[in-house]
C-alpha cells in the first residue's frame, strides 16, 4: 500500500471541500492585545487585529499575571520535572487547586494540563467506576466530553440541545436504581447560547443523577467572582462537578475539575490522562492563580467586555447580518458554505488586517459554516465599528447573503 498517497488523497479531499485548515502564524504583541504580528506565507510581516481569541478579558497581558509568572520562573526555573506522582507536584499546584475549590465553593479541586484532558479524564473515570452508569449528554457537547464518555464505556443517551422535556423523557425511561450522570455545558461555544442550568439541576435531583457542568466558556466571565454561569444564576451549590479551564478568560493554559472531596480524589487516583502526563510548570500555575484571584475581586474587565459585546450585537442587528442571537458573549456569524467562509476570512485578513478563522464541518454541521467572533475586553469600540463596517461591505459586495440565507 502507498501510505503517503493514501494520506495525501484524504488531505486533498479536505481541500476540494473547502475544509482544509490553514494555520496563521501569529505573534501576540505584549501590552497591545488584541493586536498581533501576522507572518504571511510570502515572508511579509504586518500587524493585525485578532477577532477569534478565547482570551476574552485580555488576562494574558495582565500585569499581575505576568509578574506572578516571572517571579515563579526566577524562584523555581522552567519545568515541573515530572508527573504529579513523580516529583511533579509543587506548592503552586496545591495552592491553585485550593483557589479553584474556593472559587466554586467546593471541597476539592484538581488541575489538569488542559480543559480537554480534564473533561476526557474526569468523565471517562466517573463512568468507568460507576457500575451500570448511564450518561445523558447534550447533543452539542464538546468533543472532549464525547471522548470522555466514549472511553468510559458507559451507556449514553443524547438529549436534544437544551431540551428539558427530552432529557426528562430519557431519564424517566431508565432504571431508577442505575447510576446516572447528566453532562452539559453552560455556554455552547459554536452557538453562543446558554444552558438552563437550574432546571437541569432540578432534573438531576429528581432522578438522583450526578450533574457535570462544563464551564470553560463561563469561568472568569460570569458571576460576581467569575465562577461562571452557575454562580451568576445562583445554582452553583447544586452542581456536583464543575469543569473549567485557564485557557480562555483566565488567559493561560490548563484545565480543572472541582467537586466533593471523594469524587475529586477518585478522579485523581484513576484518570489515566492525569496520572501519566507531565504536570504544568510552576510559572503557568502561578499565573493562573493570579488571574483567578484578580477576577474574583475585579469586575472591570467583565464590564468592559460586556459593553463591547452589546455594541457589537447592536451593530450586527442594525445591519441585518445573520448572526445567532444567543445570550452569551460569543457571536457566530453564519455564512453557510465552507468555500465562501474561507473566502471571507481570507479577505478579512489579506485586505483589512482582521484575523478570524472559518469554522467548518465537522466542528459545525454542513450548511452552517460560520465566523465565530469574540469581542474581548481589550477591543475598543473603534475596533468593533471597523469590523462591522468591513463585514457589511463584504456581505454586500461579495453576495455572501446567498449562502447565509440558503
Amino acid at each position: 500500500m502507498d501510505y503517503e498517497a493514501f494520506f495525501q488523497e484524504r488531505v486533498d479531499t479536505l481541500k476540494t471541500e473547502g475544509r482544509y485548515r490553514v494555520f496563521a502564524t501569529l505573534e501576540r504583541i505584549a501590552g497591545k492585545f488584541p493586536k498581533a504580528l501576522y507572518y504571511a506565507p510570502d515572508g511579509s510581516v504586518r500587524e493585525v487585529t485578532i477577532w477569534c481569541s478565547n482570551d476574552y478579558l485580555g488576562m494574558g497581558q495582565n500585569a499581575h499575571v505576568l509578574e506572578a509568572m516571572k517571579a515563579a520562573v526566577d524562584r523555581t526555573g522552567a519545568g515541573a520535572g515530572g508527573t504529579r506522582n513523580i516529583s511533579g507536584t509543587t506548592r503552586y499546584h496545591v495552592e491553585l487547586e485550593q483557589t479553584i475549590a474556593r472559587l466554586h465553593n467546593k471541597e476539592s479541586g484538581l488541575v489538569f494540563t488542559s480543559g480537554y484532558t480534564a473533561n476526557e479524564g474526569a468523565l471517562s473515570t466517573l463512568t468507568r467506576l460507576l457500575p451500570g452508569c448511564i450518561v445523558y449528554s447534550d447533543a452539542l457537547n464538546h468533543a472532549s466530553m464525547i471522548e470522555g464518555i466514549r472511553h468510559g464505556g458507559a451507556e449514553k443517551r443524547i438529549f436534544r440541545h437544551n431540551d428539558l422535556a427530552h432529557l426528562e423523557e430519557l431519564l424517566a425511561g431508565d432504571d431508577p436504581a442505575r447510576p446516572k450522570i447528566i453532562a452539559f455545558e453552560s455556554v455552547y461555544s459554536m452557538e453562543g447560547d446558554i444552558a438552563p442550568i437550574g432546571a437541569i439541576a432540578d432534573l438531576a435531583e429528581k432522578y438522583e443523577a450526578l450533574s457535570y457542568l462544563d464551564e470553560v466558556h463561563g469561568v472568569g466571565l460570569y458571576g460576581p467572582r467569575g465562577a461562571g454561569l452557575a454562580e451568576e444564576m445562583g445554582v452553583m451549590d447544586r452542581i456536583d462537578i464543575i469543569e473549567g479551564t485557564f485557557g480562555k478568560a483566565y488567559g493561560l493554559v490548563g484545565g480543572y475539575v472541582a467537586g466533593r472531596k471523594g469524587t475529586i480524589d477518585a478522579i485523581r487516583s484513576f484518570a489515566a490522562g492525569f496520572i501519566f502526563t507531565t504536570s504544568l510548570p510552576p510559572a503557568v500555575l502561578a499565573g493562573a492563580k493570579a488571574s483567578v484571584e484578580h477576577l474574583m475581586m475585579s469586575d472591570i474587565e467583565r464590564q468592559r467586555q460586556r459593553r463591547n459585546v452589546r455594541h457589537f450585537k447592536a451593530r450586527l442587528e442594525a445591519a441585518g447580518l445573520p448572526y445567532l442571537k444567543g445570550e452569551s458573549h460569543i457571536v457566530p456569524l453564519i455564512v453557510g458554505d465552507a468555500t465562501c467562509c474561507k473566502m471571507v476570512t481570507d479577505m478579512l485578513l489579506n485586505k483589512y488586517n482582521i484575523y478570524v478563522q472559518p469554522i467548518n464541518y465537522p466542528t459545525v454541521p454542513k450548511g452552517t459554516e460560520r465566523l465565530r467572533l469574540t469581542a474581548s475586553a481589550a477591543h475598543t469600540l473603534a475596533d468593533v465599528d471597523y469590523l462591522c463596517d468591513v463585514l457589511e461591505k463584504l456581505w454586500a459586495e461579495n453576495h455572501v447573503y446567498q449562502y447565509a440565507r440558503a
